[in-house]
């Protein structure tokens, strides 16, 4: 695999930096995981925004491929596999700070499905909920959204590390195979389910990459339909 250097930027606010952020994210999921990223050589806090000098990584992003039909049924099968094996690495990762497990969120950090602004930190996946129904009582979210967002933001879930925004676009592949999940920003601690739902945020014409995981990771449908309906 050839690579080279990638200059990434991210704007920052003075009173903000992400947490994890993208160095911080990438640079915890090495030292736990298996998971494919780019190397961090360098970070930058600069007047102007965060600056990043990260591992190129050479190939081809999995949503090219898989529309412009480069990939045999098979190909797209280890695909999916790869990537379900991957979430399930992060998913079985333990939140450093014991006794907040149950936290969407450790430090706070962003996310736009939350909003394009950093949000948290929230010490509680009720509290989490909560800020996600702008603060509706949970008694009254039946009404104001659904069942299914009652019924989901009154349960209990692990807090598990997440990528969050797991889409084709930011899965790099090379000779058939995954060679690294990149764009990180929004890599944080949320709800067991997180992952699921937001990796079918963007509706993508793959049918079969969607079906593919749902079939290879375990299903959070009734927290998909609540997700919808926000």
């Amino acid at each position: 695999m050839n690579r080279g250097l990638l200059w990434t930027s991210y704007p920052i606010e003075s009173h903000w930096t992400p947490s994890p952020s993208v160095p911080t994210a990438l640079q915890y999921v090495v030292r736990h995981t298996n998971v494919p990223v780019p190397k961090v050589y360098s970070v930058y806090h600069c007047p102007d925004g965060l600056y990043i000098e990260l591992e190129y990584i050479r190939g081809m992003d999995l949503q090219r491929a898989w529309l412009a039909g480069y990939l045999s049924p098979a190909q797209k099968k280890q695909m999916v596999s790869e990537i379900a094996g991957y979430i399930e690495q992060l998913r079985r990762l333990e939140p450093p700070r014991k006794e907040i497990v149950g936290s969407a969120s450790l430090e706070g950090g962003l996310d736009y499905r939350v909003g394009f602004f950093p949000s948290g930190p929230f010490l509680t996946h009720e509290e989490f909920h909560c800020f996600l129904r702008k603060n509706i009582p949970i008694e009254d979210s039946t009404k104001a959204f659904s069942q299914e967002v009652s019924d989901c933001h009154s349960r209990f879930y692990r807090s598990c590390f997440a990528h969050a925004d797991l889409c084709p676009r930011n899965i790099i592949i090379d000779n058939g195979r995954v060679a690294a999940l990149i764009d990180w920003e929004f890599g944080s601690w949320y709800p067991k389910y997180w992952e699921y739902t937001k990796a079918h945020d963007v509706q993508l014409k793959m049918p079969d990459w969607y079906e593919g995981l749902e079939s290879s990771l375990t299903r959070y449908d009734e927290e998909l339909k609540a997700e919808r309906t926000f």
